[in-house]
């Protein structure tokens, strides 16, 4: 074998899956088509849950000192999502380019040893009882036990497992810019919907800001010349300012899709991030959720390979997080058809005041931050496994930071008989185990976690 594990695409998700795997000693190779760094950002906030995922890594203040925090969130209608009741230590949504945040991740993977190819095309994917061979454009072949494949919504791993991509398009002849602005916004980010229009501005932070526009009056072919003049002038319409936008640096359009592949496992091959599901804007949820399942997929491949957990383990990989993907489409696919659609103040004000007191701004606030999201328990188990485990502060450090390394962490009166060297055992109520990604794995004898998987 080449490597234990190929991962296909340098993204977010194969980032940070990329560095889990080789902190845990298992040898990665990424394969990546691009010579070169993206300079490409679409993603600009990096959510509540997803904060906790790089503190367990303890990559998160880094991030964190980059960015701007913004602690209510607007949506494209005249409501707020309010961060700042979220039971973590991130009550806020994290402003920076998705350039600086898989900066952070692809730093920490190098320092892991991970090894990446660049310019590697994949062109074949094809796997037997033993491992997963990859054929680039090149010619080259490599081998690996696994295959992740995290590149991207025209997954070539994808296309050749043979897994459809259902779903359809839903915005045409979105227009990207990056410019200045003689006025910038007073908050972090700007958003206003017409109903046939809306434009979105948020900041790189070194004095350039990403503005998204959409306007149903004008849907043209991705390939129509874009000038300034019309981003202005539909900014203009939806927020009342083009807030002085002048010297774009790049223009383009778009379009985005809301999709999801039937199954995220076939065989030894897996499909992460936005080749397994892409989203609309709305909610800042996309990049996200391909983090979080590249955190749940990490730990079960690493524990696996490592002989601690039997390969069935890896199954548990779709049941829990394609339920996920097809939540975020429609939670995200509801914003922007709201933003789409006819606009109606009493309806408007109506949302928005739910929102804004009582539980149903607070789930809100948990299912677009990730906070809120929890995994359905193994018939007969107790209620409270698949549940997100809180930080705390123990007796022998934070939760958090136990959890570094990709370590199982037992809290209990007293450490049990028995516990298996990867786990780290920590004072308190409960008799609770946390496995790595910070996610409730047993209540009681953690022993019955470990021999529980039918091997």
């Amino acid at each position: 074998m080449d490597s234990d594990v190929l991962i296909v695409g340098a993204g977010p998700a194969g980032l940070l899956l990329a560095g889990d795997l080789a902190e845990a000693g298992v040898s990665v190779t990424v394969l990546e088509r691009r010579t070169t760094g993206s300079n490409l950002t679409r993603a600009f906030g990096v959510h509540a849950r997803t904060l906790e995922q790089f503190d367990q890594r303890g990559i998160a203040d880094e991030l964190i000192a980059t960015g701007l925090r913004l602690r209510r969130l607007r949506l494209f209608i005249p409501a707020d999502l309010d961060f700042g009741r979220l039971p973590s230590r991130h009550r806020y949504m994290l402003i920076t380019p998705q350039t600086r945040t898989e900066g952070v991740l692809r730093a920490r993977a190098e320092r892991l040893g991970v090894e990446f190819v660049l310019g590697a095309k994949v062109t074949g994917v094809r796997q037997d009882a033993d491992g997963v061979d990859v054929t680039t454009a090149d010619g080259e072949r490599r081998r690996g036990r696994y295959l992740v494949g995290a590149d991207g919504a025209r997954s070539v791993v994808r296309r050749e497992l043979g897994l459809p991509f259902d779903g359809r398009p839903v915005l045409k002849s979105i227009m990207l810019a990056d410019v200045r602005l003689t006025e910038p916004a007073e908050d972090a980010i700007r958003v206003n919907s017409l109903g046939d229009a809306f434009a979105f501005v948020a900041p790189f932070g070194d004095g350039w800001y990403r503005v998204t526009a959409w306007d149903r009056r004008r849907q043209v072919p991705e390939d129509t010349p874009l000038d300034l003049d019309e981003v202005r002038d539909v900014t203009r319409r939806s927020l009342g300012t083009d807030l002085g936008m002048h010297d774009a640096r790049w223009l383009s359009r778009f379009h985005c899709d809301e999709r999801q592949a039937p199954h995220y496992r076939a065989g030894r091959v897996f499909l992460a991030g936005d080749a397994a599901h892409v989203h609309t804007p709305a909610g800042g949820q996309g990049m996200n959720t391909g983090l979080q399942d590249a955190a749940n997929l990490s730990w079960k491949l690493a524990a696996v390979l490592s002989g601690r957990l039997p390969e069935s383990l890896l199954d548990t990989y779709e049941t829990e997080r394609h339920p996920v993907g097809k939540r975020v489409l429609r939670s995200s696919g509801a914003m922007i058809r709201l933003a789409m659609g006819k606009q109606w103040p009493a309806r408007d004000r109506m949302i928005a005041g739910a929102l804004s007191v009582g539980p149903l701004g607070r789930r809100a606030a948990g299912v677009v931050s990730g906070i809120g999201i929890r995994y359905a328990p193994p018939r007969g188990a107790d209620r409270r496994v698949g549940a997100r485990a809180e930080d705390a502060d123990l007796p022998e450090g934070r939760l958090y930071e136990l959890l570094r390394g990709g370590r199982f962490v037992h809290i209990g009166r007293k450490r049990p008989a028995g516990l298996p060297e990867h786990v780290v055992f920590a004072h308190g109520e409960g008799e609770v185990l946390v496995r790595p990604d910070g996610y409730v794995a047993r209540v009681g004898d953690p022993a019955g976690y470990f021999t529980g998987l039918t091997r």
